[in-house]
């Protein structure tokens, strides 16, 4: 696939994960948690954190706390049961804290959509950050690559790198600041489901992309 037929391509993914379940930050955004604080939130409660849980976990927060002000008002041992489901919610207490404590301080509660201000908090990576920005705004200023959108964007012959940073730079240089939020919006549930890694082979014979995908490192498939 040349860098042509990615418009195209993410086109004909969109028809084809429409019935399966978005990832966990845009079904939040579809149900109105949409600023940035709380989809900043949401992720970095979803680190480790299977997908259910990170809705389950997110919504039962934000009844309680939806604002800087609001999750800062908590104690240690209030916000620590909420965030029962979600993996090491311990260490994640003095992150989402950290996170409110300082949009409060230092930005009068309104969280800049600033890739290198979100990366200086702690526990915020390059990944978080850029999902973040990209789903309370509609666009970022890197694309969001985790394991699906690396194996797809690999096995497609868009890129050819090792890592998920690398993938990222590579992507970068190809997308527009909309085109890289949708990427992860869509490769998300189309590598979870349909292009599909690890021990369960790609569903290749029916995947509209079939005639146009270069199926790097795709020994089997279904």
């Amino acid at each position: 696939m040349n860098t042509e037929q990615i418009a195209p391509a993410l086109e004909s993914v969109r028809d084809a994960v429409e019935s399966y379940p978005s990832a966990a930050l845009f079904e939040l955004h579809r149900e109105g948690y949409q600023s940035l604080f709380e989809i900043l939130l949401a992720c970095i409660i979803s680190v480790r954190t299977l997908e259910k849980d990170t809705l389950a976990v997110s919504r039962r927060l934000f009844a309680v706390a939806r604002t800087p002000a609001e999750l800062s008002a908590l104690s240690d041992d209030e916000l620590l049961p909420l965030l029962e489901g979600s993996t090491f919610p311990e260490p994640k207490v003095g992150q989402l804290k950290g996170i409110a404590e300082y949009a409060e301080r230092d930005f009068a509660g309104a969280l800049p959509a600033d890739y290198d201000t979100l990366l200086r908090l702690h526990g915020v990576g390059p990944k978080c950050a850029s999902l973040a920005i990209g789903v309370a705004t509609g666009e970022t200023p890197h694309t969001p690559v985790d394991t699906h959108v690396h194996r797809v964007a690999n096995r497609w012959g868009i890129v050819a790198t090792k890592t998920p940073e690398k993938t990222m730079d590579a992507l970068d240089a190809v997308l527009q600041p909309a085109e890289r939020i949708e990427i992860n919006r869509l490769l998300v549930p189309f590598g979870k489901y349909i292009c599909t890694g690890g021990t369960l082979p790609p569903r290749c014979s029916t995947c509209p992309l079939r005639e146009v995908c270069d199926r790097v490192g795709v020994t089997r498939s279904r």
